[in-house]
Parts: structure tokens; sequence; C-alpha cells
């Protein structure tokens, strides 16, 4: 079973780059381009990570992160917030609010491959024995 990878962005040119990137590397994609369209697929959907923008129409990404955070079925998806957003003060505010990881947009595509799979990596990682 593929994993599975919600795109929360509202930028045209951003959803098809990742939806791209993401199917090429094997995860199941979806999209949601709203703050309330992305907590609908959250729930249909089952991610196991979010690409999420901050800036959307309707609840912005830090209330999504907060949100999934106060879920406890949904605690174990992994968020990533990718932003242009990138003052220091909005980083330290997507990490409080639970976010796994932060990157700023512009981003290197390979840099976010390795981020996801290093997030999926932290998910499957076998207990301490």
């Amino acid at each position: 079973m593929s994993r599975k990878v919600l795109i929360v962005d509202d930028e045209v040119n951003i959803v098809i780059s990742l939806e791209f990137l993401m199917a090429q590397a094997g995860y199941a994609v979806e999209i949601a381009r709203t703050g309330d369209e992305a907590l609908l697929k959250i729930a249909d959907f089952a991610p196991d990570l979010i690409l999420l923008d901050v800036m959307l129409p309707g609840m912005n990404g830090f209330d999504i992160c907060q949100r999934i955070r106060q879920t406890p079925a949904w605690r174990h998806i992994k968020v990533v917030m990718l932003t242009a957003k990138g003052r220091e003060v909005e980083i330290t505010k997507g990490l409080a609010l639970g976010a796994d990881a932060y990157i700023t947009k512009p981003f290197s595509t390979k840099a976010l491959l390795a981020e996801v799979e290093s997030q999926f990596q932290k998910v499957h990682a076998p207990l301490p024995s």
C-alpha cells in the first residue's frame, strides 16, 4: 500500500509540480486548495503526510496544523509546512503548532523529496528494543 500525501496549496503551478513530484516518487496524492477543503480531505483521504501552505483562502495553514494536532485521530499525520512565509517568527510559530518540518518557497525538489522520505522513516522507524 503506497503512502498517502495531501497537498494543501492554492497556487496552481505549485500544485501541479508537487503532484507530479509526489506521484513520480510513488505516493498516492490528493489536493486541497482551501483550508476547509483540507479538513474534509484529511477526514476522507486519511493522509500519512501533508504538504501544507500557510497562505490559503479561508482557514490558514497555521490554523489547520493546530487543528490536526488537537484531533486525536490525526495526531500521527506528518505535517510539512511548505510556504513563502520564511521569517523566523513564522517558522517558530509553525513548529510550535506541531509542524514536523518547515520548508520555505522557493524550494529544491530534491530537498523536499528528501524531507518527505525522512518524515516517513520517522513514522515507520522500528521501536528500540
